[in-house]
Protein backbone atom coordinates (compact mmCIF):
# COMPACT_ATOMS: atom_id res chain seq x y z
CA UNK A 1 0.00 0.00 0.00
CA UNK A 2 3.09 2.40 -0.20
CA UNK A 3 1.85 4.17 -3.23
CA UNK A 4 -1.43 3.94 -2.76
CA UNK A 5 -3.51 7.24 -2.40
CA UNK A 6 -3.90 9.00 0.95
CA UNK A 7 -7.04 10.70 -0.12
CA UNK A 8 -10.35 9.30 1.18
CA UNK A 9 -13.75 8.78 -0.22
CA UNK A 10 -17.37 8.16 1.61
CA UNK A 11 -19.61 4.97 1.25
CA UNK A 12 -23.18 5.37 1.04
CA UNK A 13 -23.66 5.87 4.99
CA UNK A 14 -21.16 8.79 4.48
CA UNK A 15 -18.44 6.29 6.47
CA UNK A 16 -15.06 7.19 4.85
CA UNK A 17 -12.46 5.10 3.16
CA UNK A 18 -9.55 4.61 1.48
CA UNK A 19 -9.34 3.29 -2.30
CA UNK A 20 -7.31 1.08 -3.71
CA UNK A 21 -6.17 3.65 -6.35
CA UNK A 22 -2.88 4.88 -7.32
CA UNK A 23 -2.10 8.70 -9.23
CA UNK A 24 1.12 8.27 -11.20
CA UNK A 25 2.24 8.39 -14.56
CA UNK A 26 0.60 4.87 -15.73
CA UNK A 27 -2.08 4.61 -13.70
CA UNK A 28 -3.03 1.63 -11.61
CA UNK A 29 -1.51 -0.22 -14.34
CA UNK A 30 1.52 0.25 -12.65
CA UNK A 31 0.14 -1.84 -10.17
CA UNK A 32 -1.98 -4.21 -11.95
CA UNK A 33 -0.72 -8.61 -12.57
CA UNK A 34 -0.50 -7.80 -16.41
CA UNK A 35 -3.36 -9.89 -17.54
CA UNK A 36 -5.07 -8.44 -20.79
CA UNK A 37 -7.81 -10.66 -21.92
CA UNK A 38 -10.17 -9.88 -25.00
CA UNK A 39 -13.61 -9.80 -23.29
CA UNK A 40 -15.71 -13.17 -24.74
CA UNK A 41 -17.49 -12.83 -28.15
CA UNK A 42 -20.60 -13.68 -25.71
CA UNK A 43 -20.33 -10.57 -23.28
CA UNK A 44 -20.98 -8.21 -26.51
CA UNK A 45 -24.71 -9.55 -26.47
CA UNK A 46 -27.17 -10.38 -23.55
CA UNK A 47 -26.57 -12.33 -21.04
CA UNK A 48 -28.84 -13.70 -18.40
CA UNK A 49 -26.94 -14.82 -14.94
CA UNK A 50 -28.68 -15.60 -11.86
CA UNK A 51 -29.25 -12.45 -10.20
CA UNK A 52 -30.02 -10.19 -13.59
CA UNK A 53 -29.35 -9.44 -16.71
CA UNK A 54 -26.14 -7.87 -18.52
CA UNK A 55 -26.94 -5.96 -21.17
CA UNK A 56 -25.73 -5.85 -24.97
CA UNK A 57 -23.37 -3.14 -26.31
CA UNK A 58 -23.85 -0.90 -28.67
CA UNK A 59 -20.82 -2.86 -30.97
CA UNK A 60 -19.78 -6.72 -31.04
CA UNK A 61 -16.60 -8.58 -30.93
CA UNK A 62 -15.89 -7.86 -34.49
CA UNK A 63 -15.91 -4.67 -34.51
CA UNK A 64 -13.65 -4.45 -31.57
CA UNK A 65 -11.42 -7.66 -32.27
CA UNK A 66 -9.15 -5.63 -35.10
CA UNK A 67 -8.09 -3.51 -31.87
CA UNK A 68 -7.32 -6.13 -29.73
CA UNK A 69 -4.92 -7.18 -32.16
CA UNK A 70 -3.22 -3.60 -32.26
CA UNK A 71 -3.97 -3.37 -28.34
CA UNK A 72 -2.12 -6.82 -28.27
CA UNK A 73 1.38 -5.72 -29.93
CA UNK A 74 1.17 -2.61 -28.52
CA UNK A 75 0.73 -4.31 -24.68
CA UNK A 76 3.40 -7.13 -25.85
CA UNK A 77 0.82 -9.63 -24.63
CA UNK A 78 2.36 -13.25 -24.52
CA UNK A 79 -0.32 -16.65 -24.55
CA UNK A 80 -1.71 -19.15 -26.28
CA UNK A 81 -4.49 -19.23 -29.06
CA UNK A 82 -6.45 -22.23 -29.11
CA UNK A 83 -6.24 -24.14 -25.45
CA UNK A 84 -9.09 -21.54 -23.65
CA UNK A 85 -12.64 -23.51 -24.44
CA UNK A 86 -14.71 -19.66 -24.35
CA UNK A 87 -11.97 -17.99 -26.83
CA UNK A 88 -13.57 -16.78 -29.89
CA UNK A 89 -11.05 -17.88 -33.10
CA UNK A 90 -8.50 -16.01 -33.41
CA UNK A 91 -4.77 -15.71 -34.72
CA UNK A 92 -1.43 -16.35 -32.65
CA UNK A 93 -0.85 -14.38 -29.97
CA UNK A 94 2.47 -11.14 -30.82
CA UNK A 95 4.27 -13.79 -28.09
CA UNK A 96 4.32 -17.38 -27.35
CA UNK A 97 3.01 -18.01 -23.37
CA UNK A 98 4.92 -17.37 -20.43
CA UNK A 99 6.01 -21.21 -19.75
CA UNK A 100 4.52 -22.50 -16.23
CA UNK A 101 6.83 -22.49 -13.51
CA UNK A 102 7.47 -26.35 -12.63
CA UNK A 103 5.40 -26.59 -9.81
CA UNK A 104 2.44 -24.95 -11.79
CA UNK A 105 2.85 -28.17 -14.41
CA UNK A 106 1.60 -30.61 -11.76
CA UNK A 107 -1.13 -28.61 -11.07
CA UNK A 108 -2.27 -28.12 -15.08
CA UNK A 109 -1.74 -31.78 -15.28
CA UNK A 110 -3.88 -33.17 -12.14
CA UNK A 111 -6.55 -29.83 -13.25
CA UNK A 112 -6.90 -31.95 -16.56
CA UNK A 113 -7.20 -35.34 -14.57
CA UNK A 114 -10.39 -33.59 -13.26
CA UNK A 115 -12.05 -32.80 -16.42
CA UNK A 116 -11.02 -28.72 -16.51
CA UNK A 117 -9.32 -27.00 -19.45
CA UNK A 118 -6.69 -25.01 -18.17
CA UNK A 119 -4.90 -22.61 -20.48
CA UNK A 120 -2.15 -19.84 -20.52
CA UNK A 121 -3.29 -16.49 -18.72
CA UNK A 122 -2.38 -13.35 -21.42
CA UNK A 123 0.05 -11.37 -19.79
CA UNK A 124 1.65 -8.47 -21.09
CA UNK A 125 5.76 -8.77 -20.41
CA UNK A 126 8.67 -7.10 -21.76
CA UNK A 127 11.34 -9.43 -22.81
CA UNK A 128 10.79 -12.22 -20.38
CA UNK A 129 14.15 -13.86 -19.97
CA UNK A 130 16.50 -10.96 -21.88
CA UNK A 131 18.47 -8.95 -20.18
CA UNK A 132 16.65 -5.96 -20.32
CA UNK A 133 13.39 -7.31 -19.78
CA UNK A 134 11.70 -9.46 -17.03
CA UNK A 135 12.77 -11.66 -15.29
CA UNK A 136 9.47 -13.58 -13.48
CA UNK A 137 10.08 -12.41 -10.09
CA UNK A 138 7.67 -12.63 -7.54
CA UNK A 139 6.70 -9.06 -6.99
CA UNK A 140 4.23 -8.38 -9.96
CA UNK A 141 1.14 -8.26 -8.93
CA UNK A 142 0.15 -4.64 -6.75
CA UNK A 143 3.81 -4.33 -6.84
CA UNK A 144 5.53 -1.25 -9.56
CA UNK A 145 7.90 -3.18 -11.55
CA UNK A 146 11.66 -1.70 -10.69
CA UNK A 147 12.74 -2.72 -14.14
CA UNK A 148 9.85 -1.46 -16.03
CA UNK A 149 9.36 -4.78 -17.25
CA UNK A 150 5.63 -4.99 -17.12
CA UNK A 151 3.34 -3.65 -19.83
CA UNK A 152 1.46 -0.63 -18.76
CA UNK A 153 0.29 2.33 -19.98
CA UNK A 154 3.24 4.44 -18.43
CA UNK A 155 6.30 1.62 -20.37
CA UNK A 156 4.43 1.10 -23.47
CA UNK A 157 2.36 4.43 -23.98
CA UNK A 158 3.76 7.27 -22.23
CA UNK A 159 7.36 6.81 -22.51
CA UNK A 160 7.65 6.30 -26.18
CA UNK A 161 6.16 9.77 -26.31
CA UNK A 162 8.48 11.85 -24.29
CA UNK A 163 10.86 13.49 -26.98
CA UNK A 164 7.45 14.36 -29.20
CA UNK A 165 7.66 17.87 -29.58
CA UNK A 166 4.23 17.90 -29.59
CA UNK A 167 3.08 16.13 -26.68
CA UNK A 168 3.51 18.01 -23.17
CA UNK A 169 2.74 15.80 -19.64
CA UNK A 170 2.08 17.66 -16.63
CA UNK A 171 2.46 15.76 -13.38
CA UNK A 172 1.12 16.87 -9.82
CA UNK A 173 -1.95 18.31 -11.14
CA UNK A 174 -5.62 18.21 -10.60
CA UNK A 175 -8.32 18.32 -13.09
CA UNK A 176 -11.03 20.49 -11.13
CA UNK A 177 -14.00 20.97 -13.98
CA UNK A 178 -14.54 21.07 -17.39
CA UNK A 179 -15.54 24.65 -18.44
CA UNK A 180 -18.25 25.18 -21.61
CA UNK A 181 -18.64 27.87 -24.16
CA UNK A 182 -22.22 30.19 -23.12
CA UNK A 183 -24.22 26.98 -25.04
CA UNK A 184 -22.76 24.71 -22.99
CA UNK A 185 -22.53 22.28 -26.48
CA UNK A 186 -18.93 22.48 -26.36
CA UNK A 187 -16.07 22.22 -23.78
CA UNK A 188 -13.96 25.22 -24.08
CA UNK A 189 -11.45 24.80 -20.93
CA UNK A 190 -10.37 22.69 -18.41
CA UNK A 191 -9.37 24.03 -15.14
CA UNK A 192 -6.75 22.70 -13.71
CA UNK A 193 -4.58 23.11 -10.06
CA UNK A 194 -1.24 22.77 -9.98
CA UNK A 195 1.45 23.98 -7.80
CA UNK A 196 -0.89 25.61 -6.01
CA UNK A 197 -2.43 27.62 -8.59
CA UNK A 198 -5.73 27.48 -10.80
CA UNK A 199 -5.09 27.23 -14.21
CA UNK A 200 -7.31 27.47 -16.92
CA UNK A 201 -6.51 25.15 -20.05
CA UNK A 202 -8.32 26.03 -23.74
CA UNK A 203 -8.31 23.06 -25.98
CA UNK A 204 -10.52 22.45 -29.46
CA UNK A 205 -11.02 18.49 -28.24
CA UNK A 206 -10.94 17.26 -25.01
CA UNK A 207 -10.28 13.59 -23.96
CA UNK A 208 -11.39 12.28 -20.36
CA UNK A 209 -9.71 9.50 -19.29
CA UNK A 210 -9.41 9.68 -15.00
CA UNK A 211 -10.77 6.43 -14.62
CA UNK A 212 -14.44 5.21 -14.20
CA UNK A 213 -14.71 6.67 -10.57
CA UNK A 214 -12.94 9.83 -11.32
CA UNK A 215 -14.66 10.41 -14.45
CA UNK A 216 -18.01 10.67 -13.19
CA UNK A 217 -17.33 12.35 -10.53
CA UNK A 218 -15.13 15.39 -13.11
CA UNK A 219 -18.34 15.55 -15.10
CA UNK A 220 -20.40 15.83 -11.66
CA UNK A 221 -18.03 19.08 -10.48
CA UNK A 222 -18.51 20.43 -14.01
CA UNK A 223 -22.34 21.04 -13.41
CA UNK A 224 -23.12 25.02 -14.48
CA UNK A 225 -26.57 26.87 -15.48
CA UNK A 226 -26.15 24.86 -18.76
CA UNK A 227 -25.56 21.52 -17.05
CA UNK A 228 -27.40 21.64 -13.48
CA UNK A 229 -26.56 18.04 -12.77
CA UNK A 230 -23.49 17.82 -14.08
CA UNK A 231 -21.77 18.22 -17.67
CA UNK A 232 -22.84 15.62 -20.46
CA UNK A 233 -26.14 14.34 -18.07
CA UNK A 234 -29.24 14.93 -19.77
CA UNK A 235 -29.79 11.27 -19.08
CA UNK A 236 -29.40 11.24 -15.68
CA UNK A 237 -26.70 7.89 -15.75
CA UNK A 238 -23.70 10.11 -15.09
CA UNK A 239 -22.16 8.24 -12.24
CA UNK A 240 -24.79 5.55 -12.30
CA UNK A 241 -24.19 1.81 -13.13
CA UNK A 242 -20.60 1.81 -11.17
CA UNK A 243 -19.67 -1.99 -11.33
CA UNK A 244 -16.57 -3.99 -9.87
CA UNK A 245 -15.84 -7.58 -10.46
CA UNK A 246 -16.57 -9.46 -7.29
CA UNK A 247 -13.22 -11.16 -6.66
CA UNK A 248 -12.29 -13.58 -4.12
CA UNK A 249 -8.70 -14.43 -3.55
CA UNK A 250 -8.12 -18.31 -2.63
CA UNK A 251 -5.21 -19.66 -1.08
CA UNK A 252 -4.94 -23.65 -0.57
CA UNK A 253 -2.40 -24.92 2.20
CA UNK A 254 -0.73 -28.07 2.99
CA UNK A 255 1.70 -27.96 5.77
CA UNK A 256 4.22 -30.22 4.40
CA UNK A 257 4.10 -29.00 1.29
CA UNK A 258 6.69 -26.18 0.49
CA UNK A 259 5.98 -24.06 -2.79
CA UNK A 260 8.65 -23.42 -4.64
CA UNK A 261 7.15 -21.32 -7.67
CA UNK A 262 8.51 -17.89 -7.81
CA UNK A 263 6.33 -16.57 -10.60
CA UNK A 264 3.13 -18.73 -10.63
CA UNK A 265 0.62 -16.29 -12.19
CA UNK A 266 0.31 -18.16 -15.59
CA UNK A 267 -2.90 -20.31 -15.26
CA UNK A 268 -6.54 -19.92 -16.24
CA UNK A 269 -9.34 -22.08 -16.26
CA UNK A 270 -12.77 -20.89 -18.06
CA UNK A 271 -15.00 -24.14 -17.64
CA UNK A 272 -17.24 -22.03 -15.68
CA UNK A 273 -17.41 -19.03 -17.49
CA UNK A 274 -20.28 -19.53 -19.49
CA UNK A 275 -22.14 -21.70 -17.59
CA UNK A 276 -22.28 -23.24 -14.43
CA UNK A 277 -20.79 -27.53 -13.89
CA UNK A 278 -23.99 -28.69 -14.38
CA UNK A 279 -25.03 -26.34 -17.51
CA UNK A 280 -27.42 -23.17 -15.46
CA UNK A 281 -26.28 -19.74 -15.16
CA UNK A 282 -22.36 -18.58 -15.69
CA UNK A 283 -20.27 -18.40 -12.89
CA UNK A 284 -17.25 -16.40 -13.63
CA UNK A 285 -13.24 -16.67 -14.35
CA UNK A 286 -10.56 -18.48 -12.44
CA UNK A 287 -7.05 -17.94 -12.51
CA UNK A 288 -3.87 -18.64 -10.58
CA UNK A 289 -2.22 -15.44 -8.74
CA UNK A 290 1.48 -13.84 -7.95
CA UNK A 291 2.81 -15.08 -5.04
CA UNK A 292 1.37 -13.18 -1.72
CA UNK A 293 3.92 -12.19 0.81
CA UNK A 294 3.47 -12.45 4.67
CA UNK A 295 3.51 -8.12 5.07
CA UNK A 296 0.48 -8.93 2.92
CA UNK A 297 -1.53 -11.51 4.46
CA UNK A 298 -0.84 -9.04 7.59
CA UNK A 299 -1.65 -5.95 6.28
CA UNK A 300 -5.31 -7.23 5.64
CA UNK A 301 -5.33 -9.28 8.77
CA UNK A 302 -2.89 -8.05 11.30
CA UNK A 303 -3.47 -10.13 14.31
CA UNK A 304 -0.82 -12.78 13.96
CA UNK A 305 3.06 -12.06 13.68
CA UNK A 306 4.72 -11.91 10.62
CA UNK A 307 6.75 -14.93 11.35
CA UNK A 308 3.55 -16.92 11.56
CA UNK A 309 2.30 -15.24 8.01
CA UNK A 310 6.08 -16.10 6.32
CA UNK A 311 5.60 -19.50 7.19
CA UNK A 312 1.96 -20.41 5.80
CA UNK A 313 2.52 -18.32 2.40
CA UNK A 314 5.71 -20.16 1.84
CA UNK A 315 2.99 -23.28 2.23
CA UNK A 316 0.82 -21.85 0.27
CA UNK A 317 -0.84 -21.30 -3.53
CA UNK A 318 -2.68 -18.04 -4.62
CA UNK A 319 -5.39 -18.24 -6.69
CA UNK A 320 -8.44 -15.89 -7.81
CA UNK A 321 -12.45 -16.47 -8.68
CA UNK A 322 -13.82 -13.46 -10.55
CA UNK A 323 -17.25 -13.17 -11.26
CA UNK A 324 -19.17 -10.53 -13.31
CA UNK A 325 -20.97 -7.70 -11.31
CA UNK A 326 -24.86 -6.82 -12.82
CA UNK A 327 -25.32 -2.73 -13.61
CA UNK A 328 -27.69 -1.86 -10.89
CA UNK A 329 -28.56 2.27 -10.55
CA UNK A 330 -28.51 2.47 -7.54
CA UNK A 331 -24.74 1.66 -7.56
CA UNK A 332 -23.64 4.93 -8.23
CA UNK A 333 -20.64 7.70 -8.03
CA UNK A 334 -21.74 11.55 -6.62
CA UNK A 335 -19.88 14.24 -5.23
CA UNK A 336 -20.84 15.49 -1.67
CA UNK A 337 -20.55 19.25 -1.27
CA UNK A 338 -17.51 19.67 0.51
CA UNK A 339 -16.10 17.52 -3.00
CA UNK A 340 -15.63 14.20 -1.34
CA UNK A 341 -16.09 11.51 -3.78
CA UNK A 342 -19.23 9.16 -2.34
CA UNK A 343 -19.34 5.75 -3.79
CA UNK A 344 -22.33 3.68 -3.12
CA UNK A 345 -22.15 0.35 -3.86
CA UNK A 346 -23.85 -3.09 -2.91
CA UNK A 347 -22.26 -6.03 -5.24
CA UNK A 348 -24.97 -7.97 -6.69
CA UNK A 349 -24.94 -11.62 -8.58
CA UNK A 350 -23.42 -12.84 -5.53
CA UNK A 351 -25.01 -16.46 -5.49
CA UNK A 352 -23.45 -17.21 -8.83
CA UNK A 353 -19.72 -15.86 -7.51
CA UNK A 354 -20.51 -18.26 -3.62
CA UNK A 355 -20.79 -20.70 -6.51
CA UNK A 356 -17.75 -20.28 -8.33
CA UNK A 357 -15.69 -20.12 -4.98
CA UNK A 358 -17.21 -23.28 -3.83
CA UNK A 359 -15.98 -24.76 -7.61
CA UNK A 360 -13.05 -23.44 -6.69
CA UNK A 361 -12.52 -24.79 -3.04
CA UNK A 362 -13.50 -28.56 -4.43
CA UNK A 363 -11.00 -27.96 -7.18
CA UNK A 364 -8.13 -27.21 -5.02
CA UNK A 365 -9.03 -30.18 -2.35
CA UNK A 366 -9.04 -32.24 -5.05
CA UNK A 367 -5.24 -30.77 -5.63
CA UNK A 368 -4.31 -32.30 -2.41
CA UNK A 369 -4.75 -28.97 0.01
CA UNK A 370 -5.87 -29.31 3.43
CA UNK A 371 -7.11 -25.81 4.38
CA UNK A 372 -8.81 -22.43 1.89
CA UNK A 373 -8.30 -19.78 2.86
CA UNK A 374 -10.64 -17.47 0.97
CA UNK A 375 -10.66 -13.35 1.36
CA UNK A 376 -13.08 -11.24 -0.42
CA UNK A 377 -12.20 -7.19 -1.25
CA UNK A 378 -15.64 -7.36 -2.96
CA UNK A 379 -17.34 -5.83 0.11
CA UNK A 380 -18.67 -9.84 0.85
CA UNK A 381 -16.19 -11.51 3.77
CA UNK A 382 -12.83 -12.83 4.79
CA UNK A 383 -13.10 -16.26 5.93
CA UNK A 384 -10.90 -19.37 5.94
CA UNK A 385 -12.47 -22.66 5.15
CA UNK A 386 -11.11 -25.87 6.69
CA UNK A 387 -10.67 -29.15 5.44
CA UNK A 388 -14.26 -29.57 5.60
CA UNK A 389 -15.43 -26.72 4.67
CA UNK A 390 -16.19 -25.60 7.77
CA UNK A 391 -15.86 -21.54 8.66
CA UNK A 392 -13.37 -20.97 11.00
CA UNK A 393 -12.64 -17.28 10.54
CA UNK A 394 -14.19 -13.64 9.75
CA UNK A 395 -13.31 -10.57 8.92
CA UNK A 396 -14.61 -6.61 8.33
CA UNK A 397 -15.80 -5.53 5.01
CA UNK A 398 -14.27 -3.01 2.29
CA UNK A 399 -15.55 -1.13 -0.70
CA UNK A 400 -14.21 -2.55 -3.84
CA UNK A 401 -12.69 0.09 -6.42
CA UNK A 402 -10.60 -1.69 -8.51
CA UNK A 403 -11.48 -3.38 -12.10
CA UNK A 404 -14.15 -0.28 -11.67
CA UNK A 405 -15.97 0.31 -14.35
CA UNK A 406 -19.69 1.31 -16.22
CA UNK A 407 -20.44 4.94 -14.69
CA UNK A 408 -20.61 6.93 -18.26
CA UNK A 409 -22.10 3.83 -20.27
CA UNK A 410 -22.05 4.15 -24.18
CA UNK A 411 -24.85 3.32 -26.84
CA UNK A 412 -26.93 4.36 -29.26
CA UNK A 413 -30.05 6.01 -27.21
CA UNK A 414 -28.92 9.27 -25.77
CA UNK A 415 -32.54 8.54 -23.22
CA UNK A 416 -30.43 5.46 -22.06
CA UNK A 417 -26.43 6.38 -22.12
CA UNK A 418 -24.11 8.85 -21.22
CA UNK A 419 -21.38 8.25 -24.92
CA UNK A 420 -21.82 6.88 -27.81
CA UNK A 421 -20.71 3.97 -29.70
CA UNK A 422 -17.06 5.97 -30.03
CA UNK A 423 -17.39 7.49 -26.37
CA UNK A 424 -17.94 10.84 -27.34
CA UNK A 425 -20.68 12.38 -25.41
CA UNK A 426 -24.32 12.70 -26.38
CA UNK A 427 -24.36 16.36 -24.83
CA UNK A 428 -21.23 18.01 -25.45
CA UNK A 429 -19.83 17.55 -29.15
CA UNK A 430 -16.08 17.96 -28.24
CA UNK A 431 -16.25 15.78 -25.15
CA UNK A 432 -14.55 12.18 -25.22
CA UNK A 433 -14.35 9.74 -22.40
CA UNK A 434 -12.18 6.70 -22.47
CA UNK A 435 -11.39 4.59 -19.86
CA UNK A 436 -13.39 2.04 -18.45
CA UNK A 437 -16.51 3.73 -17.53
CA UNK A 438 -18.04 3.55 -20.96
CA UNK A 439 -18.23 -0.51 -19.84
CA UNK A 440 -22.60 -1.66 -20.23
CA UNK A 441 -21.35 -4.69 -18.42
CA UNK A 442 -18.35 -5.83 -16.47
CA UNK A 443 -18.16 -9.06 -18.16
CA UNK A 444 -16.07 -11.88 -16.03
CA UNK A 445 -12.23 -11.65 -17.17
CA UNK A 446 -9.67 -8.11 -16.15
CA UNK A 447 -11.07 -5.09 -18.12
CA UNK A 448 -7.38 -3.72 -19.67
CA UNK A 449 -7.47 -5.11 -23.22
CA UNK A 450 -10.76 -4.01 -23.94
CA UNK A 451 -9.99 -0.38 -22.43
CA UNK A 452 -6.81 -0.13 -24.57
CA UNK A 453 -8.66 -1.33 -27.63
CA UNK A 454 -11.58 1.04 -27.48
CA UNK A 455 -8.88 3.86 -26.95
CA UNK A 456 -7.47 2.82 -30.26
CA UNK A 457 -10.60 2.38 -31.81
CA UNK A 458 -11.51 6.09 -30.31
CA UNK A 459 -7.89 7.76 -31.69
CA UNK A 460 -8.80 6.43 -34.88
CA UNK A 461 -12.32 8.05 -35.40
CA UNK A 462 -10.83 10.99 -33.66
CA UNK A 463 -7.79 11.41 -36.27
CA UNK A 464 -10.68 10.66 -39.36
CA UNK A 465 -13.52 12.98 -37.84
CA UNK A 466 -11.77 15.85 -35.95
CA UNK A 467 -8.30 16.00 -37.52
CA UNK A 468 -9.05 14.70 -40.89
CA UNK A 469 -5.76 13.09 -41.11
CA UNK A 470 -5.10 12.33 -44.78
CA UNK A 471 -7.46 15.35 -45.94
CA UNK A 472 -6.68 18.85 -47.15
CA UNK A 473 -7.36 20.83 -44.43
CA UNK A 474 -8.56 24.39 -44.65
CA UNK A 475 -7.35 26.88 -41.96
CA UNK A 476 -9.38 26.22 -39.31
CA UNK A 477 -8.74 22.45 -39.57
CA UNK A 478 -5.31 22.91 -40.02
CA UNK A 479 -5.30 24.70 -36.44
CA UNK A 480 -7.61 22.21 -34.74
CA UNK A 481 -4.76 19.67 -35.89
CA UNK A 482 -1.98 21.52 -34.84
CA UNK A 483 -3.45 21.76 -31.57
Amino acid sequence: KRYQTAETWSDEAGNAFRPYTHYCVGGNTKFWGSVLYRLRREDFGVVEHLDGVSPAWPIDYDTLEPYYVRAERLYQVHGESGCDPTEAPRGPFPHPPVPHDDAMIQHVEALERQGLHPSSLPLGLRNPGSPDGCILCNTCNSFPCQRHAKSDADVCCVRPLRDRSNVTLWTNAYACRLLTDASGGRVQAVEVERGGEIQRVEAPLVVVSCGAVNSAALLLRSASDRHPDGLANSSGLVGRRYMAHLATMLQCFHPFRRNHAVFQKTVAINDFYLRGPEGGYPLGHIQSQGRTHGVMAQTAIPWMPLWAYNAWVARGVDWLAMTEDLPRAENRVTVDPDGRIRLSYRPNNLPAHDRLVGEVRRMLRRLGFWIVITSSHDGVRVSAMGARGLPIGHGAKEKNTTHQCGTLCFGTDPQQSVLDSYCRSHDVENLFVVDASFFPSSAAVNPGLTIAAQALRVADHIKETELRVGAVPDASKEERTSA
